[in-house]
């Protein structure tokens, strides 16, 4: 079956899916036929799972129109390597690290294009600017009671996006996957493909730069 002209259509209102392993004897039955080429069948896997991709691009990108981009992507990429899966891990983690590599690839190719670093901030239901960054926690906490700390946290927001783009694109995939998503290193590591050492190696440069870059501010 070609993959030309394939759309995977993204849904805000699919199902929920959690990290789950193959014990669901269903999600097997669905790979193997996948697998073989029955489109029904990997559609279905699309519907399972879309939330999921589309909210670890979410996470490490920060902007809607890309996490879009990566969905797209990320699920072409599945489908054109399924059959190399082989139930040696879960079907979530083998799909978390084609997800995470091209956001790495996004971030990359997003480095080299100054013009287009400029983080999306999100609206909260009340219409607050909301962040998801550790560093900014406090700041949360009160914000929307007092608006001279809404604007601090704002700022804040600011310093600290502009900060996380002036890291590698790994360093800074690494720094939110630990900080944002709250993986262990042994996890990041495995998703990108790397050793426990090489991941605790780049988390330290990441957040040594981000701690200069932020003095006055931690």
């Amino acid at each position: 079956m070609s993959t030309e002209g394939m759309t995977i259509a993204w849904t805000e209102g699919s199902v929920e899916t959690s990290r789950r392993g193959l014990a669901d004897p269903d999600d097997r039955v669905l790979i193997e036929r996948a697998q073989v080429g029955d489109r029904d069948a990997f559609e279905e896997l699309v519907h399972r799972y879309d939330r999921d991709v589309l909210r670890i691009a979410r996470n490490v990108l920060h902007r809607s129109e890309d996490a879009r981009d990566v969905y797209q992507e990320s699920f072409i990429k599945i489908y054109k390597n399924l059959h190399r899966f082989r139930f040696e891990c879960s079907f979530y983690t083998w799909m978390y690290r084609i997800v995470t590599n091209v956001c790495l690839d996004h971030l990359r190719r997003r480095s080299s294009r100054p013009e287009d670093q400029a983080p999306e901030q999100l609206n909260n239901s009340k219409g607050d600017i909301s962040h998801t960054d550790f560093f900014d926690r406090q700041q949360e906490e009160h914000a929307t009671s007092d608006p001279e700390r809404l604007m601090m946290g704002i700022e804040i927001n600011k310093r600290i996006s502009a900060a996380l783009e002036q890291l590698t694109p790994r360093e800074r995939m690494v720094f939110e996957m630990k900080h944002y998503q709250g993986l262990k290193l042994r996890a990041i590591g495995e998703a990108l493909g790397t050793s426990e050492e090489t991941i605790k190696n780049s988390l330290f440069r990441a957040t040594r730069k981000l701690r200069v870059q932020l003095e006055g501010l931690l």
